[in-house]
């Protein structure tokens, strides 16, 4: 499948596999609207974008409330610029004992994370349906498959984001809609930093680089896959734990992640 030509807009481009997305979109010939909090690293990005010749638009807007989304919204579809792909990458972490970690930033994973990726990706597939054209690449991470304890709201979360967007990948095929979902593990982005976690060095988990995270996704959205594990060792891992007990894979995350957090 080839993605359809048209305006890309990448939520969370900012930084990370947001912004190496934004980058590969542009040199695919997409102009970019970028979409984030960071005025600073928008515009940075921006102008990089630009001085290579690509076209790239910058919203600063908090998608983690309702006047984010419709500024995102209004800015595009709501003023006649059809967007014909939707990259939903805003999300952050959490990582702890459920019982220690503040209420609010809880609120904010789940307001950020489950429902503007649901909202985002509901308002944008009607006007890709009533087109019958356009892709969706929704950001979860290999965290979806199985419990995680002490980073049990953000796997929760983004077990909500895959299962949500393998379910849609069937609904919205025969609308000419394509609906694809970027499944990577540690990535060496700021994620860590912002969820107060230790990096993949103190793990057995592999580590990708974001650029290298970001072209395994899009070429999945090119063929059309319903989801795509970046790195064949998550897919090892991932197999292997549907062959035991579902509490084995809870006990294991939870060896590991009682120690992520960082002193």
């Amino acid at each position: 499948m080839t993605a359809p030509a048209g305006l890309a807009v990448v939520t969370g481009a900012s930084s990370g596999i947001g912004a190496a997305l934004a980058r590969l979109l542009s040199a695919e010939g997409r102009p970019v609207l970028l979409v984030a909090r960071s005025k600073d690293a928008l515009e940075a990005l921006q102008g990089e974008i630009r001085a290579a010749g690509g076209e790239a638009g910058v919203l600063v807007a908090d998608l983690g409330g309702p006047g984010g989304r419709d500024a995102l919204w209004n800015a595009t579809e709501g003023a006649g610029r059809a967007v014909s792909l939707l990259v939903n990458n805003a999300g952050f972490g959490l990582v702890g004992p459920e019982a220690e970690l503040p209420l609010e930033r809880v609120r904010a994973l789940l307001e950020l994370n489950v429902v503007t990726t649901a909202e985002l990706t509901h308002r944008f597939l009607v006007a890709m349906r009533a087109r019958r054209a356009g892709a969706i690449l929704n950001v979860s991470s290999t965290s979806a498959f199985y419990p995680t304890p002490f980073f049990s709201v953000y796997g929760a979360s983004k077990a909500f984001v895959l299962n949500f967007s393998h379910a849609l990948h069937e609904e919205a095929k025969p609308d000419g809609v394509v609906v694809t979902c970027l499944v990577p593990g540690y990535t060496k982005t700021n994620f860590h930093a912002v969820a107060h976690m230790k990096g993949a060095e103190t793990t057995p988990f592999p580590e990708m680089s974001a650029e290298a995270v970001a072209k395994i996704g899009l070429e999945a959205l090119r063929k059309g896959k319903a989801f795509a594990v970046t790195h064949p060792l998550d897919r090892l891992w991932i197999a292997s734990g549907r062959l035991v007990p579902r509490w084995v894979p809870a006990k294991i995350g939870a060896r590991f992640f009682a120690k992520a957090k960082l002193d």
